[in-house]
């Protein structure tokens, strides 16, 4: 069934419950003169309650209105915020470095508003050390406290330890702070670009003026 509303000739009841194009009620009146009034009005007579007794029509520009429809829609769908979790995988006797680059990964999750999974590896005799592990999960989640919380616990699983850790910011928080940055960075290139542009055109205006001063100069005899 499609679910496209019946407009103009397409509606087939003997009256309708009209609606003007402000919104205002007309009242019930039958099918042609509600088309008599589209026809006056250069709109549509749209379909809008086909349960109701009798059915709501409206008039309204149907193309203009399908537009702004799909264009609300599209909007919404850009801004809908969907979860995402990302993964991070880290040995119990990880290096400093290690460490420092994948707690950077960890934050940059965080901070676009992404849950992490953790995962700790354990490996041949590591297995009977998940101490190891637990301390180095603490340790992360300590060091990220400010961006986000422990979500799930650590938790054995098999050879692995896992733990999952939440944002404080909402995913649609952070879409909107990273627009607003992309938008300020864009701002400031394109100030950049007009002050460079100054610049060169008084270096030119400077580097002119001599050979123009020259030219006025009366030729000695």
């Amino acid at each position: 069934m499609s679910a496209e509303p019946r407009i103009n000739d397409r509606i087939r009841v003997p009256e309708v419950r009209l609606v003007g194009p402000s919104g205002e009620q007309v009242g019930i009146v039958p099918l042609a003169k509600a088309l008599e009034l589209a026809q006056e009005y250069d709109l549509d007579l749209v379909e809008v309650a086909a349960t109701a007794r009798p059915p709501v029509c409206k008039l309204m520009d149907y193309g203009k209105f399908k537009y702004e429809s799909a264009m609300k829609a599209r909007e919404a769908r850009k801004n809908q915020a969907h979860t995402v979790i990302k993964e991070m995988k880290l040995r119990p006797k990880i290096d400093p470095h290690d460490y420092d680059t994948k707690k950077g990964h960890v934050v940059r999750f965080l901070k676009q508003g992404d849950k992490v999974k953790i995962t700790i590896m354990f490996r041949g005799r590591e297995q009977s050390r998940p101490e190891l592990g637990f301390r180095l999960l603490q340790r992360l989640a300590s060091d990220v406290e400010d961006l986000g919380f422990i979500e799930s616990n650590p938790k054995q699983d098999g050879r692995n330890m896992i733990m999952v850790l939440g944002p404080h910011k909402k995913k649609t928080e952070a879409m909107a702070e990273a627009r607003e940055a992309q938008a300020a960075r864009k701002a400031e290139r394109q100030g950049s670009a007009t002050d460079d542009a100054v610049q060169a055109e008084s270096a030119d205006e400077v580097a002119e003026a001599p050979a123009e001063a020259q030219s006025e100069t009366p030729s000695e005899a």
